[in-house]
């Protein structure tokens, strides 16, 4: 399915469905930044404004972007603080919203659904200061060789989305090649049971 037409389809009830990617992802994400310093951040994927909130307690500033015009309706709705802006971009396009270079850039849940890993790191790089940092959170690839895919019900059944597979490698050469070290890579699993298989793999990048 087309991407932002299923985001689009799914806003409405992602915030409701069981989600076990969603819902790591977002304790991954905390403890990665939780030391982390940083004025303002550029977050991509931010959805229904899972992070964004927050993301809102350690920044001045959040620019928060998705392709999504209902996940961003639903994140306004929760979400009114002017220390925020919204935008709807595609962001294998230009980054017309990236207006400044950033303390933190974020992926939440985001380069599953982009084959050129090599060109948003590129964009990340231009977008995110001198020693500034980007956090990634993904669906762990182990995931993916199962053929776990983001996807969601609707009365005319299950709806999955377009991914593709990213390994571990892909990952740091991709960062590697865009001017950032690897200052942190970690696996999150489900009900922290280490005896299965990892569900999200998270990377913190800083730019050299």
């Amino acid at each position: 399915m087309d991407i932002q037409q299923a985001y689009d389809s799914w806003a409405a009830q992602y915030d409701e469905n069981k989600n076990n990617t969603r819902d790591l992802e977002a304790v991954a994400l905390r403890a990665t930044l939780a030391h982390v310093q940083f004025n303002n951040c550029l977050e991509i994927g931010c959805g229904t404004g899972k992070n964004t909130e927050w993301l809102l307690t350690k920044a001045e500033q959040v620019s928060a972007v998705d392709f999504s015009s209902k996940m961003l309706e639903k994140a306004r709705q929760k979400i009114t603080s002017a220390k925020v802006t919204f935008h709807q971009a595609d962001v294998t396009e230009e980054w017309r919203f990236a207006q400044r270079q950033y303390d933190l850039v974020t992926f939440s849940l985001v380069l599953e659904h982009i084959e050129d890993l090599g060109a948003i790191l590129s964009k990340a790089s231009r977008a995110v200061a001198p020693k500034g940092m980007v956090y990634i959170g993904e669906l762990h690839p182990y995931k993916q060789y199962q053929g776990t895919k983001a996807r969601f019900d609707t009365v005319a059944g299950q709806q999955v989305l377009t991914c593709y597979r990213h390994d571990l490698s892909d990952f740091t050469k991709a960062a590697t090649t865009h001017g950032f070290s690897i200052e942190n890579i970690d696996e999150y699993f489900d009900d922290a049971d280490r005896a299965s298989l990892p569900r999200i793999l998270a990377l913190l990048l800083r730019k050299r």
